[in-house]
């Protein structure tokens, strides 16, 4: 009985530690986009505290790239249509840039 109290308690603990690490994991604070237009470089870290929650923009639930799915699978929006869409609806309600050059620099 004492070696299953001591079981129960070692894999709560591991399971406790590895909810903790994933949810202080909130990705890379900042990500650069290349692109033809000139470079996006998306303050990741300044949005996350503009937006309720990270579905809002990982629609998906698994917070892969953007561009595993759009440009890549043809039932996905291309990519450039997806971030025009949502980054300029919101910089609209949120009066970010909407300009080219606002985002894009060469």
């Amino acid at each position: 009985m004492k070696k299953m109290l001591v079981l129960f308690a070692i894999v709560t603990f591991v399971a406790a530690s590895a909810f903790v690490a994933v949810a202080q994991d909130k990705g890379p604070a900042t990500i650069k986009m290349p692109v033809k237009m000139g470079d996006v470089t998306f303050e990741h870290a300044k949005h996350q505290g503009l937006v309720p929650d990270c579905a809002t923009c990982h629609h998906t639930g698994d917070y892969a790239s953007c561009k595993s799915c759009h440009g890549a699978k043809p039932e996905a929006p291309k990519s450039k249509k997806a971030f025009h869409n949502q980054c300029k609806g919101c910089h609209k309600k949120q009066s970010g840039p909407t300009k080219c050059k606002g985002c894009h620099v060469k």
